[in-house]
């Protein structure tokens, strides 16, 4: 495998786990927060995953394969959770309904936090896989000293 490939592969990964760390914040941030500009309370953010074609090197370029290989992962879309609002009764919120209660965001503080140590540590294994592939190229251009 050529290794300015590995390379390039590990930073679509670092990129999509950056990503993902940074919706897993804001739905974390958003906990609490029932008010929004869309109206209602805060949807929990899900984003989605997906393979990536990265651009072929110079040698298939020079012999005409052009197709790109499916070797990276994006992230493709963030969706809105579709699941039920949570509700507290609080007559003395400003956002209560008629009844007392209050919509709350569906979103559980635990889970979210599983998501982002496991995309740290997706993103520190893609850390590594960089790392590695750097030393290995470093270490071939030792060769010829």
């Amino acid at each position: 495998m050529d290794l300015f490939k590995a390379m390039q592969i590990s930073g679509t990964s670092l990129n999509a786990q950056r990503t993902v760390m940074n919706v897993i914040s804001a739905n974390v941030a958003n906990a609490q927060t029932t008010r929004t500009e869309e109206g209602g309370a805060y949807r929990r953010r899900i984003p989605v995953l997906s393979a990536t074609a990265v651009a072929p090197d110079f040698s298939r370029v020079l012999f005409g394969k052009l197709e790109k290989e499916l070797a990276g992962v994006e992230v493709k879309e963030v969706l809105l959770d579709s699941s039920d609002l949570t509700t507290r009764y609080d007559p003395q919120h400003p956002d209560a309904d008629e009844a007392g209660y209050v919509a709350l965001p569906n979103i559980n503080i635990l889970e979210e936090m599983v998501q982002l140590m496991s995309a740290a540590r997706n993103y520190e294994a893609s850390v590594t896989a960089f790392n590695a592939a750097k030393s290995m190229i470093l270490k071939a251009l030792e060769i010829g000293r």
